[in-house]
């Protein structure tokens, strides 16, 4: 449909229509469950005007969506199909690792790969949106939904948010196996207090406009079609009515022309902030703010049209609002085909598809981080070993988001050494309570798997903790284990950055397996026996302890710096009682090969501004395994105008480097990435000394320095 006849449609439409399409209800309040839990129940819609609302989210396969959108063709005044949309964060049935196991991968082209088959697979059932890619900065793993992001690093989770938006849309989410993708949650929903979901945000401006909007920006210049509200406040104001977030930096400065959606009654929830007296001023300042879709509440159902007619709000508004809904259900080819790609036939053939679960299998590989090794890994099949802990035989092991995988597809890391490795000599002890007669065998095997951490239901949204620790049980079975065999391989399973210090103490090797997905239990095997070489890094940084959090490596330099030595000094930044240094910091990561790197050599040692100059590393692979090495690129500002962090990534790359030979990466530095707010709040590169690191690690001491000129 042309635009024009758009806007024709627009013209047509009355008061009552056009707020309903801003209206996002769940698909249960349709079709056979309606009678029950009709949307009469709880938003006073009555007849058809149920079927005039614009968006329906939760629901999923073809013939139940198909029914459903029949009757919005049938009884919409202008047979305006619905958008069905959903979160399909890291996959839809075939699942795959969770997203800050994608950031893990030091690799977001293996997120656009997941992306496109997740929505190959998911708009097969009928599906024409996500709630997704979260590009949520985090830095605290008390915080439930950091298994929901890609980590600590706002140059990082740019990157992932690009790929992610490529991913689900490719070049039009028109086009055949695309969705919409929605970058969510506007803004810095990463930082709420104490990790507490829900929580507040305070965040100085600097802090807000360099850290947590830069990845939001990198998915609205990738032409992500929906943003959506966050819960929190930003300086004070919640997100989906806060003018300035949503207007001044979302709309003008970053140029977003797309759909703003809120989240799940946010709109509505802006009465518990204390910020609006009614639903009606919530409506009022949520259409000031330009948000387009209120989901799940009824502000701008029920008292929308009184403010328009008062003349409160701006009938403008609306139209802009209406119009930007029916552009996107045109560039997904609503008005032509309102099922797009949904059919019985593309479920046969996508729903887990061969393709897809490879994909799940080889993403875990690139996902899962070995994070210590004294030598005891890989394994050796002709040895005895014993497996034990429960979570080495669950299926909960997907993730909280993975909402329409079907259980029983999931292999758990149990069945897949046994299919794997059936002649190695493995005994399986898959639970958390063990007998002497159990401990007597495991003290008799060369190695101990042992599994801990969390399952699926101990992260995700409302999944706040306040210390980010395994379990009593598991740490009893881990020290009762240690008692009688020091050759403990600790598999850790989980959404977030665990605190693993006495994971670490009685460990020969550590491996984060996160929430690999349906068939990362594979991976997770393969790595075990040496058949695939990890080359995973940390997104977010592992606390010592939980008292550190929040954590981050590009921590701004204090006036009393701790010295390098490991102890307390007085009077100096610094605890008492831990280490000031995360446990295993971003970016780190171990290999089963060795890679040597050269000095850093610089193309020059003065940049003008406008220019460029080249950094260079060549680095030997000198084990005797194959492997990918992400490469980082980190930069520090010596001297500015305000504190600048003592290191920033600004460069990633991963190459595959065969045993016993070199390869030379060249990384291009340019203005851009010099750039800060200064005390100005103008976003600028001072001239001065800049240093740059290239290494394995956030900690890699391997530098130079140039000099920016005017």
């Amino acid at each position: 449909m042309t635009d024009e006849k758009l806007i024709e449609l627009l013209k047509s439409m009355s008061l009552s229509e056009k707020i309903s399409q801003l209206v996002q209800l769940h698909g249960g309040y349709f079709g056979e469950a309606r009678q029950l839990t009709g949307p009469e129940q709880q938003f006073n819609i009555s007849g058809k005007r149920a079927y005039s609302i614009g968006s329906i989210l939760g629901e999923c396969g073809f013939e139940h969506l198909k029914s459903i959108q029949d009757g919005f063709i049938e009884n919409q005044p202008h047979h305006i199909p619905a958008i069905f949309m959903a979160d399909v964060i890291h996959g839809f049935r075939t699942i795959f690792p969770v997203p800050i196991a994608q950031g893990a991968s030091f690799n977001p082209g293996l997120t656009q790969k997941i992306g496109s088959a997740a929505a190959r697979e998911c708009s097969s059932a009928g599906l024409h949106a996500t709630f997704s890619p979260m590009v949520d900065l985090a830095r605290d793993s008390r915080w439930g939904r950091c298994m929901e992001g890609t980590g600590e690093d706002p140059w990082l989770n740019s990157r992932f948010a690009e790929s992610a938006v490529k991913g689900f849309q490719g070049d039009s989410c028109g086009e055949s196996g695309k969705i919409a993708a929605c970058a969510k949650h506007f803004a810095a929903y990463g930082s709420a207090l104490a990790g507490r979901d829900y929580s507040s945000s305070e965040l100085c401006e600097r802090t807000l406009m360099e850290d947590y909007l830069p990845s939001y920006e990198a998915a609205v210049k990738a032409g992500v079609e929906l943003v959506m509200t966050a819960f929190n406040t930003v300086d004070r104001i919640p997100c989906s009515i806060n003018k300035k977030v949503m207007r001044k930096i979302l709309r003008e400065k970053m140029g977003f022309e797309g759909v703003l959606i809120s989240d799940y009654n946010a709109i509505g929830e802006t009465l518990a902030h204390g910020a609006c007296a009614d639903k009606s001023e919530a409506a009022r300042r949520a259409m000031n703010c330009t948000v387009d879709i209120d989901m799940m509440s009824d502000c701008y159902l029920n008292h929308l049209e009184d403010e328009i007619n008062s003349g409160r709000v701006d009938a403008k508004l609306l139209d802009e609002a209406c119009l930007r809904i029916l552009r996107l259900k045109n560039k997904l080819g609503l008005f032509e085909n309102p099922y797009k790609d949904g059919s019985i036939e593309n479920e046969k053939e996508y729903i887990y598809c061969d393709e897809f679960l490879k994909l799940s299998r080889t993403a875990a590989e690139e996902t899962t981080i070995l994070l210590k090794n004294n030598g005891i890994l890989p394994l050796d099949t002709n040895k005895r070993i014993a497996i034990v802990g429960s979570l080495a035989a669950s299926r909960k092991i997907t993730g909280s988001w993975a909402i329409f995988a079907q259980e029983e597809h999931t292999v758990t890391l149990e069945s897949a050494l046994k299919e794997l490795y059936a002649d190695a000599d493995i005994t399986y002890i898959c639970k958390d309570v063990i007998t002497a007669e159990e401990l007597l065998k495991i003290s008799q095997c060369d190695a101990v798997i042992v599994a801990v951490g969390e399952d699926q239901s101990r992260s995700g949204e409302g999944k706040s903790v306040a210390e980010t620790v395994i379990s009593e049980e598991q740490s009893a079975l881990l020290g009762l284990v240690a008692s009688c065999n020091k050759n403990i391989v600790s598999i850790v399973f989980g959404g977030r950055p665990l605190c693993l210090s006495d994971v670490d103490e009685v460990s020969s090797a550590v491996i984060e397996a996160w929430l690999p997905g349906t068939c990362g239990a594979y991976a997770v095997a393969d790595i075990l026996f040496g058949r695939v070489n990890p080359s995973a890094r940390v997104p977010m940084s592992f606390p010592y302890s939980t008292g550190q959090l929040p954590l981050c490596y590009s921590e701004l330099p204090s006036g009393r710096p701790k010295p390098n030595e490991e102890r307390y000094y007085p009077f100096m930044s610094n605890y008492m009682d831990v280490p000031n240094k995360p446990l295993y910091p971003f970016g780190h990561g171990l290999s089963y090969t060795r890679f040597e790197y050269s000095d850093v050599s610089l193309s020059s040692d003065v940049m003008k501004k406008g220019e460029t100059i080249t950094a260079e590393v060549t680095i030997k692979n000198t084990g005797d395994m194959d492997g990918f090495e992400p490469v980082q690129l980190y930069i520090h500002d010596v001297k500015a105008s305000v504190s600048r962090p003592v290191r920033q990534l600004k460069g990633l790359q991963k190459p595959f480097i065969k045993a016993d030979e070199s390869l030379t990466v060249s990384f291009t530095i340019d203005e851009e990435m010099l750039k800060f707010y200064d005390e100005d709040m103008d976003f600028t590169a001072e001239t001065g000394e800049f240093e740059v690191f290239i290494g394995g690690t956030s900690e890699a001491m391997n530098r130079t320095s140039f000099w920016l000129e005017d």
